[in-house]
């Protein structure tokens, strides 16, 4: 199979989608690969090493003419012409990103697998666990950041001075984000509160990470804890669909002035009703006397952790995909809920949920037969 890795179009996004290493797997299996010119050098990799691993180096449109194209974040519009019904195997977020996307990837009958639908066979989400760390780390200490007085933060330390902890902490989520954000926390010496939906999970993270208590997440509840929050980490998820939002902005008004936000949740459209989408060349914006942060794209801070972390990850599902081909590889049910849309059809239901879509649903046992 000829697949292709091209070079990343989002601001500020430094990340690639194949390490060399992964890269000399797949041709050592056979396959072609095709990266584009210049592809991993945000990630510190470069052509030469890819080339030595097997890979050829080519154009944009080389990258893009293959029959499996891997990518780390969704194709964004100056892309859409590529899109031509081969497979595309990335972070897609249909649910939240531009209708657009979604319309030229049914126009144009590309079959899109999307990392983040993707279950192994406990119902987890391998592709989404990697990246979904990084950014619970990054939370916690781009929340310190921003508390700093010179970012127009309210001042507070996240850490413990001669003993004594200082700030507070306030997690929404205790999934992969929510731990690590907590975990980070916890190492710092900061007070954390985290909400969940499960008391024995709960105990079970109190033990395990060190958090200061775990409430079950309800309006009353975060609408109490939040008041005194000095860094509010949102890391709620709805499987492919847009989160749902569990802040309000009456609660946001009730915030310290300078205290933080961390919308991890905004890839799905984010879970707090003051949050709007920002870069790593704009992060932040003040709302309300509190800071926002709400990059959709965080771990392209850290690319080379991150592409590394992700190609550990994807390179096994990648290999089924392409030794395989998409009728075999979707046999397995896990693999067959991350295809999104195929053949000119929504085959996500939470996607064709999100944008009112449900006629143009149909589930993909449907379409293959």
């Amino acid at each position: 199979m000829k697949i292709g890795v091209p070079k990343e179009t989002k601001t500020e996004e430094y990340r690639v989608a194949l390490t060399p290493e992964g890269a000399g797997t797949l041709v050592k299996a056979g396959h072609q690969v095709c990266v584009e010119h210049d592809a991993g050098l945000g990630s510190g990799f470069t052509n030469a090493e890819y080339q030595t691993a097997g890979a050829s180096i080519g154009t944009q449109s080389d990258a893009w003419d293959a029959e499996l194209v891997l990518k780390v974040k969704e194709p964004l519009p100056p892309e859409y012409p590529f899109l031509r019904g081969q497979m595309v195997f990335t972070y897609f977020h249909l649910a939240a990103t531009p209708k657009s996307l979604l319309e030229t990837l049914l126009q144009s009958r590309t079959t899109a697998i999307a990392y983040e639908t993707l279950e192994d066979e406990q119902g987890r989400l391998p592709l989404l666990a990697p990246m979904s760390g990084v950014a619970g780390n990054m939370a916690t200490l781009m929340g310190a950041y921003y508390l700093a007085r010179f970012n127009r933060g309210r001042g507070t330390l996240l850490a413990k001075v001669l003993g004594v902890g200082y700030g507070k902490i306030l997690v929404i989520g205790d999934g992969v984000v929510g731990q690590h954000a907590a975990q980070r926390a916890c190492a710092m010496g900061t007070e954390v509160v985290m909400a969940g939906l499960d008391e024995k999970r709960g105990e079970k993270l109190q033990q395990e990470i060190g958090i200061t208590r775990y409430i079950l997440s309800s309006p009353e509840t975060i609408a109490k804890e939040i008041v005194e929050a000095d860094l509010v980490v949102g890391a709620v998820l709805l499987r492919g669909a847009r989160a749902p939002h569990v802040v309000t902005e009456a609660m946001v008004k009730t915030m310290p002035a300078g205290s933080v936000i961390v919308d991890v949740s905004i890839d799905q459209g984010g879970c707090i009703e003051t949050s709007r989408p920002t870069t790593h060349a704009d992060p932040v914006y003040i709302l309300h006397d509190v800071i926002h942060y709400c990059v959709t794209n965080m771990p392209g801070a850290y690319p080379r952790t991150s592409t590394i972390a992700l190609t550990r990850a994807t390179l096994p599902y990648v290999l089924k995909l392409a030794n395989e081909g998409l009728a075999a590889a979707v046999q397995t049910p896990g693999f067959a809920k991350a295809v999104n849309t195929f053949q000119g059809r929504i085959t996500c239901q939470a996607v064709a949920q999100a944008w009112n879509m449900l006629s143009r649903y149909r589930p993909l046992v449907h379409l293959l037969k």
